[in-house]
């Protein structure tokens, strides 16, 4: 008869596939969890994260798999790192991660199996069920917490981002510069590979939280909390800054101007559109251009990827240009100007003295720039774009 390691070790290796479990003082669970896991596949590296328990002598039955020793504790996100590296190393493009308490169930390994060859190249997270009565409380607000801002920074709703149990295809992660050590690495990871365009999906799995007496966690509600909440922070201000509209940029470019060509929107109000996303972009509400121009596309009914595609003419390499010709333009409107001469004088020091100068001068450049684009468009959309 045919065991599942027979069956599924083949699978594991056309795959690419090993399983990373990291490890830090679950003695009494682990070596149910490495055995339970041992039934599909050999592929295994144990990543034994500083324990001060018996954790060395558990894993000294189980000398023939990949054991990593860590001399130090140093948190669940370098332990999981460190395995990606090893099993890299070993040529392997897939790794499922299961954590050591016994919570998940090795018995559905498969389905990440299964959900890899259906979705190549994805990130596949385990969807625990934290509607159960045994869920501790502080499981289902973190759970609750993270799947929010998750959807804030990258516009995808996942139903656990908390779960260990977990699909990474790790070969189109290793070019991700990821820094987080502890807990939080699990939130990092899905924000950066999602801004890189590596499907997130999820798939139901079973969890098992055993009596608050034999529960083992490693979660420090008030320091874990504090650093999830400080890396959001980062991973909001990044989102809102760069990676939410480059995502639309790019969703532009695939299929965005035939959206637009054939949409029932005027030339007018699309021309209209882009003069206002340029208006946005030069405004002198530097860092809160492109959320204050969707804000008052949905308001005027704008096409809001026009707008914010628009508004992208504040990106860095245009920065200087726009500074100087605003300051120009400023001379105009201020009795005693201040005159700068390309590359010459534009500095800290003297734009604090001279920010009104700045700030009118910002604001009539925004509005001629508006204007200009805006009858620019409107004749080349009534050229191109089919009535």
């Amino acid at each position: 008869m045919e065991t599942p390691q027979l069956k599924y070790q083949e699978v594991f290796d056309a795959l690419s596939c090993c399983v990373i479990i990291p490890t830090y003082n679950n003695a009494r669970t682990l070596a149910g969890v490495i055995s339970g896991v041992e039934k599909y596949t050999k592929n295994i590296i144990i990543v034994n994260d500083g324990a001060t328990d018996n954790t060395p002598v558990i894993l000294e039955e189980f000398r023939h798999l990949q054991i990593i020793a860590l001399k130090q504790n140093k948190g669940k996100g370098k332990a999981l790192l460190t395995g990606f590296k090893a099993a890299l190393e070993k040529g392997y493009q897939y790794a499922i991660t299961i954590d050591s308490d016994g919570q998940h169930n090795p018995d559905e390994l498969p389905v990440f199996m299964e959900m890899i060859k259906e979705n190549p190249g994805a990130l596949i997270v385990g969807a625990r069920n934290m509607n159960q009565s045994t869920v501790p409380g502080k499981s289902s607000f973190g759970h609750k917490f993270s799947n929010f801002w998750f959807t804030v920074e990258t516009g995808i709703k996942l139903p656990d981002t908390q779960s260990g149990f977990r699909l990474y295809p790790i070969e189109r992660l290793k070019n991700i510069w990821l820094f987080t050590p502890k807990f939080e690495f699990e939130i990092e990871v899905l924000v950066k590979a999602a801004w890189r365009g590596i499907p997130v999906i999820s798939v139901p799995v079973s969890v098992k939280y055993e009596e608050k007496e034999k529960r083992i966690s490693h979660f420090r509600p008030f320091r874990d909390f504090t650093r999830i909440s400080i890396l959001n922070t980062v991973l909001v201000l990044l989102a809102l800054a760069y990676y939410r509209p480059l995502l639309y940029i790019k969703e532009l470019k695939k299929n965005g101007w035939k959206q637009i060509l054939e949409s029932d929107a005027s030339n007018l109000r699309l021309s209209l559109a882009m003069g206002f996303g340029m208006f946005m972009g030069i405004v002198p509400i530097w860092g809160y251009q492109m959320i204050a121009g969707v804000t008052l596309a949905h308001f005027f009914r704008f096409n809001k990827i026009l707008v914010l595609l628009f508004s992208n003419i504040s990106v860095p390499p245009m920065i200087p240009v726009i500074l100087f010709l605003s300051f120009r333009a400023g001379e105009f409107f201020v009795s005693d100007p201040v005159r700068f001469l390309w590359g010459q004088n534009l500095n800290l020091a003297s734009i604090k003295m001279s920010i009104l100068q700045y700030i009118f001068g910002s604001i009539a450049l925004a509005v001629a720039t508006g204007i200009l684009c805006t009858l620019i468009s409107f004749m080349i959309l009534s050229v191109t774009r089919k009535k």
